[in-house]
């Protein structure tokens, strides 16, 4: 199960990273055409990549590495997965227990 909800975040957390930089320069170029402020735009890309950067790293750097592991850093880091992978529970592609 860890391996495959490893997989699944980190495909997710890819996904919207590229979607956080195709929309955000989406809106640098039209921001007009949707209303928004060219500043308030480009925050907002850059609070969105941000955000989908920080979830990347935070799995790849401090949660995959001590996977597994029989100390109390392997337990935090699957806490923390399950943390990660909370929000997308409803997902088609979430990949629940089988046993």
């Amino acid at each position: 199960m860890t391996d495959a909800l490893v997989a699944f975040l980190r495909a997710r957390f890819q996904s919207e990273l590229e979607n956080a930089r195709l929309s955000g320069s989406v809106m640098a170029t039209q921001s007009e055409r949707f209303g928004v402020p060219p500043e308030a735009a480009a925050k907002h890309t850059r609070l969105s990549v941000a955000n989908a950067e920080a979830r990347l790293t935070l799995l790849e750097e401090t949660v995959i590495p001590y996977l597994g592991t029989a100390d109390p850093g392997g337990r935090n880091a699957e806490y923390q997965l399950r943390l990660l992978a909370a929000p997308y529970i409803e997902h088609n592609d979430y990949p629940h227990d089988q046993g």
